[in-house]
């Protein structure tokens, strides 16, 4: 159900452990209850792992990917050395922000098929 065979892009592939080790760390947090500090620090190092295996790969680099992981370690970092401001919920509040306001920026899009495979999206007039 899971598994990702080696006929699968290797990006999938990539995609697929990727996830895998940022359940697996979130587990071995919960259990050991190390706080979120270092819970941040290991997602986000997780996550630019991923962008630098991508790179190795030759495969484009996310930059999503990139600001995200870079905004974890950020904030677990910060959590970990007891900032005086409660610097991460600031951080994900402003992460969901910018994340709605992209979002809402490209909506609604009109997009119309030309029909052809491949050809770009054109207008017809009715």
């Amino acid at each position: 159900m899971f598994a990702t065979s080696e006929r699968e892009p290797p990006e999938k592939r990539l995609h697929a452990g990727g996830w895998g080790l940022l359940f697996i760390w979130v587990g071995i947090a919960l259990a050991t209850r190390i706080g979120w500090g270092a819970t941040l620090v290991g997602v986000g190092l997780i996550t630019l792992g991923v962008q630098v295996a991508r790179k190795l790969m030759g495969l484009a680099l996310d930059r999503f990917s990139l600001t995200v992981g870079g905004l974890f370690v950020a904030g677990g970092i910060w959590e970990s050395v007891s900032g005086s401001v409660e610097l991460v919920p600031l951080l994900c509040i402003g992460l969901g922000v910018a994340l709605i306001v992209s979002a809402l920026a490209g909506w609604p899009r009109r997009h119309v098929d030309s029909g052809a495979p491949g050809a770009p999206a054109t207008h017809r007039p009715a």
